[in-house]
C-alpha cells in the first residue's frame, strides 16, 4: 500500500487553487493527479483541514453484528466449541463463517477460555 503525500505538498496545492489557480493548473504546476487535488481542496472546504486521513478499511467483521447472539451462547454453555458457535450462527443467523473468523472474533475482544485437561486418576492417593 501506497503511502499519504506531504501536508506541505496539500497546503500548497490547496493555497494555489484559493489563490485563482484552477484545479487542473495546481494538479500540472505540483505534479500531482487532477481528481487528487480536487478531492484535497473539497476535504479541505468540508472539514478545514489539509492533513490525510488514515489509509486502509477499518476492521471490520460480520460478526460484529451478532455479538449479543454468539456471547449469549457462550454465556449459556462455557465449553463450547469455535466449530460449534460456527454451526449455530449458520443454524439460526444463516451466517456462514469459518472457525478462524469466530477466533478472531473472540480475540478482538479478549475473551478466552481454557479448558483444564484431563488428568488420569492418582493411583497413589484418593481424589
Amino acid at each position: 500500500m501506497g503511502r499519504a503525500l506531504s501536508a506541505d505538498l496539500r497546503k500548497r496545492v490547496i493555497g494555489a487553487i484559493e489563490g485563482g489557480l484552477s484545479t487542473r493548473a495546481a494538479a500540472r504546476r505540483f505534479s500531482v493527479g487532477i481528481a487528487t487535488a480536487g478531492a484535497w481542496y473539497r476535504t479541505f472546504r468540508q472539514s478545514g483541514s489539509c492533513q490525510p486521513r488514515k489509509l486502509g478499511q477499518p476492521s471490520r467483521s460480520k460478526l460484529d453484528a451478532h455479538e449479543a447472539f454468539i456471547l449469549e451462547l457462550v454465556g449459556a454453555r462455557k465449553d463450547i466449541t469455535l466449530a460449534e458457535i460456527a454451526e449455530q450462527l449458520l443454524a439460526e443467523r444463516g451466517v456462514r463463517t469459518c472457525i478462524n473468523t469466530v477466533w478472531k472474533f473472540f480475540r478482538k475482544r479478549d475473551i478466552t477460555y481454557k479448558k483444564r485437561r484431563r488428568t488420569p486418576k492418582n493411583r497413589t492417593a484418593t481424589m
